[in-house]
Parts: structure tokens; sequence; C-alpha cells
């Protein structure tokens, strides 16, 4: 038999509908299984690459990639910064002053981490920000930037006064506690955690506070490989004199993103799973359908098809479900992934509750990024198994047929 007529018997095992075809029904109950299971599948990767690049591209623009401390105030920072900014694995070097924060307004009390920056840097914190934030934050002596969090629980507004007090101890010595009036320049809306915690005050304003005379905590550096912080932070402690002490954003950040990863592997290979399940029936799907056409069979190897050719009509018959089976899994779950965002704010106003709160979660939002490798690669594992699935009933079929044709010339 010509491969055309092989194609043409596969079409219609799968796709001629009406009454009677059996064969019809069940490749259409498998079909539907791998559609379920792969737009799953690529939903819920959607979803785990999108806290993975938010992560990546939103958590870690705003925290420094490594920081470089001080146990004194460091009076001489431009130099420092220059030395290390020479470094060609290291972007920015940018001062910082850090300091423990209570704020007060009216009856309303609340702690934070305080963080004393130069306003119009471009990278770090202050780099992430709109220009529009920058310019506020700028223009005002006092200026304050306040996490949303922190200014929905205290209630404040652009423009509010409040009452900053800094406990101060120099050194592990007890020292004075400063107080100042700070003016809300604006809010911190990142989207992430730093929304609940985070308090930016000018960094000349932030030294006199904390006690620093002048001087700053550290440096903030940002670096060109997320992933070699810890080797580069071990490197620049080395070059540096005694008195310093390094940490990275796999410290604060890394259970995070190790965690991220680990779900995303966990729920693939859960899911992938469902995807051999839906393989599967595709199996029972064709013994079944074998069972139905073995008339049919007989016939055809009476007209002289051979054995193989009997073969390769259920193997394509098992590549016709997987390959609609992958391309409407595929559909849909680019278009259950683009519906989630949406879905969740939704129901987010609807219900009048959040389901991720920066409190809990690293953002505040569900994030989600398809990708067209995430998507290929399970229409293909997806493709493959259901035509491995084929093979047995395909061979099974091909053994079945000489019987029926010698039972037929008894009868």
């Amino acid at each position: 038999m010509s491969r055309l007529e092989l194609l043409r018997i596969a079409l219609r095992y799968s796709f001629a509908f009406g009454r009677g075809y059996l064969s019809t029904f069940l490749s259409s109950l498998s079909t539907l299984g791998l559609v379920l299971a792969i737009g799953l599948l690529i939903a819920v990767l959607s979803v785990m690459n999108g806290f993975d690049k938010e992560m990546r591209e939103r958590i870690l623009a705003l925290v420094p990639h490594i920081t470089v401390h001080a146990q004194q105030p460091l009076l001489d920072w431009q130099t420092l910064a220059a030395d290390l900014q020479a470094h060609p694995e290291i972007v920015s070097a940018v001062p910082f002053v850090q300091f423990d924060a209570l704020f007060l307004r009216g009856t309303a009390i609340e702690t934070a981490i305080g963080l004393g920056l130069e306003p119009g840097g471009d990278q770090g914190l202050l780099g992430a920000l709109p220009a529009s934030l920058q310019a506020q934050f700028a223009a005002v002596g006092e200026g304050l930037l306040l996490g949303s969090g922190l200014a929905e629980r205290l209630g404040a507004q652009v423009g509010d006064r409040l009452t900053l007090i800094v406990p101060g101890a120099v050194g592990g010595a007890p020292a004075q506690t400063r107080f100042a009036s700070v003016t809300l320049a604006g809010v911190l809306a990142t989207g992430t955690e730093l929304d609940e915690s985070a308090a930016v005050v000018q960094l000349a304003q932030a030294a006199d506070l904390a006690g620093l005379d002048g001087g700053v905590s550290g440096l903030q550096l940002q670096t060109r490989d997320l992933f070699g912080v810890s080797r580069l932070g071990w490197e620049l402690l080395g070059a540096l004199p005694a008195g310093f002490y390094t940490s990275n954003w796999m410290m604060t950040h890394g259970n995070l993103y190790a965690a991220i990863q680990l779900s995303r592997d966990l729920v693939s290979i859960l899911l992938f799973s469902i995807i051999a399940v839906a393989a599967f029936n595709v199996v029972s799907s064709l013994v079944l359908v074998v069972f139905d056409k073995q008339g049919d069979i007989a016939i055809l190897r009476t007209l002289g098809a051979s054995g193989a050719d009997i073969t390769w009509i259920f193997i394509l018959q098992g590549a016709m479900i997987g390959a609609v089976g992958v391309a409407l899994g595929a559909v849909c779950g680019v278009l259950l992934s683009l519906g989630i965002p949406p879905l969740v704010a939704a129901l987010e106003q609807l219900l009048g509750l959040r389901f991720l709160s920066t409190d809990v979660y690293p953002v505040s939002f569900l994030p989600v990024d398809i990708l067209l490798a995430d998507i290929a690669l399970v229409c293909a594992v997806a493709f493959v198994m259901c035509v491995l699935a084929a093979l047995y009933p395909a061979r099974r079929a091909a053994r079945l047929a000489p019987a029926l044709i010698l039972h037929q010339e008894r009868v």
C-alpha cells in the first residue's frame, strides 16, 4: 500500500464522525486527555517561570548583588568605590547607610529598615524607581520614600510629616537616640517584600541619624553575573583591608530562589506524569480500536496489505492523536496562561481579599512568563510519548490479522 493510502485510512479511523465510529470516539477521548494535560502543564510552567523572572529582573534589580559592610564608619568611601568599580565584573558601587527606624504618625507607630542613599543614582533601588519618584525624592531635602505597606499602616499620604526615631548604638556602645521630622516624598510600590519594610532617606541625613559622622555603612555592588556573587564576594574580601565583610543576595534571597526552582521541577515532574497517563490512555484506546477494526484489518490483509502496512496505519493514528492533542493543548495552555493574571485580579476585587501578600510572598501579584522553549519541549515530549504508545497496539494488530483471515476462510 502507498503512504497516501495508509494516511487516508489512519485519518478515517481517527476523525471520521458518524454512527458506529467507536474508533473516532476513543481517539477523541485520548486527544482530550492530552489537551488537558498539556494545557495545564504549560500554564503552571508559565506561572513558575513568571516567579523566576520576577525574582531575577524585579527583586534582584532592587537589592544589591553584593554588599560590602564596614565594621566602623567608612569615611573615605569614594576611594574604595573607585577601586571596586575597576573590577571587570562589577557594574557599580553605591554608598549606603543602614539603620533601625521607628516611625510615628499620630497614634500609629511602625518599625522599618532605614536606608540612606544618594539621590540621582541610576543603579540599585533608586535606579529601578520611576524618574518622577526619583525627582520627588531629590527635591525634598528631608524627603522620605516609604514602602506602600508601611504607608498604608501608618495612614500616611505624600506630603505628610512623620516623626522618625533612630535608636543608636555605635560600635556596640550605647548612643543617643535621635529624632527627626521627615516629609513623605513618595511611596514605594514595587510589588515586592520591600513595600512592607523599606524606608529610604537621603544619604547625608541617614549618616547624621545613624551617628556615623559623615561616613557610610558600606557599599552596595551590582555585578554582571548574578550567580557568581559568592565567588566574587570572597575574591573582593581577600583584597579588602581588615575591618570589612561582605554579604550577597544569595544569603538573603537564595533560599527563595532555590525554592522556586525546586517547586518548578517538582510540578513539572508531576504534570509530565499526567501526560504519561494520557499517553497510556492512547495505548488502551488503540487496543480497543484494534478489536473494533478486526474485520477491516482482515479485509486489508486479504487485499494485499502487509503486516508492516497495518502497523503503520495504527502508528499514524497515534501520531495524529498526538499532533492534534499537542496543538490544541499548546493553544489552550497559552490562552490559560494569558488569562490567569486578570482572572486572579478580578477574583481579588470581587472577593475583597489578596491571594498574594508581600507579608508572605516575594511579590504581590501572580506573574506569568510564557517561554517558547518550554512549550516546544512539552509538545515534543507529548508527541513522542503518543507515537511510542501506538507501537504496542500497532504490532498487535499486525499479528492479529493473519489469524482473522484464516478464521474467515474456514467459515
